[in-house]
């Protein structure tokens, strides 16, 4: 049988002069020769598989390797379903903003931190507008305020050059 998965080594492949093996039922076979090892395995039409060869002796395990692999797959891919993939939403401010239009940006802000988004929110100074960067800072707090209820601040307003940023994350429920 040709070795599927690299990370396995398989049935001739073993190099080892001692390995303890263990019978597809669960029981222990004790530490046994590859040779005699592999010789079980294929009376009952089974692979013999290196399941951690850093132990010592090496620990063997005689199995269906082409099911083993199978379900190891079946494992990986039901942990990739459970991963959540987290999205930063970007909201810029500008620092003449009016209150009305915070609240509309706040609103959707919030949208985005309830459906488990960060959200990252900037406000954009041009020309001379960077020398009253606390009007900016002000703002950004405004902002936080509004969406206190559903988040935390994950990373703190700081300004960047022309950008004075701030990002929100969802609260854990």
């Amino acid at each position: 049988m040709k070795n599927i998965n690299k990370n396995f080594v398989v049935n001739e492949e073993i190099r080892e002069k001692e390995i303890r093996v263990v019978s597809h039922d669960g029981s222990q076979l004790g530490v046994i020769s590859p040779k005699e090892a592999l010789k079980i395995a294929e009376e009952a039409d089974l692979d013999l598989v290196m399941i951690s060869p850093n132990a010592n002796p090496p620990v063997c395990k005689i199995m269906d390797f082409g099911k083993f692999i199978y379900e190891q797959s079946k494992k990986e891919k039901e942990a990739k379903k459970k991963q959540k993939v987290i999205t930063i939403k970007e909201i810029r401010l500008s620092p003449n903003i009016e209150e009305h239009d915070i609240t509309i940006k706040s609103n959707n802000a919030r949208k985005f931190l309830l459906d488990g988004d960060k959200v990252k929110v900037t406000v954009r100074f041009r020309g001379r507008e960077a020398d009253y960067s606390h009007i900016g800072q002000k703002i950004l707090e405004n902002f936080q305020a509004k969406l206190q209820d559903v988040c935390v601040t994950e990373k703190p307003a700081k300004l960047e050059g022309r950008n004075m940023t701030m990002v929100l994350a969802p609260k854990k429920a």
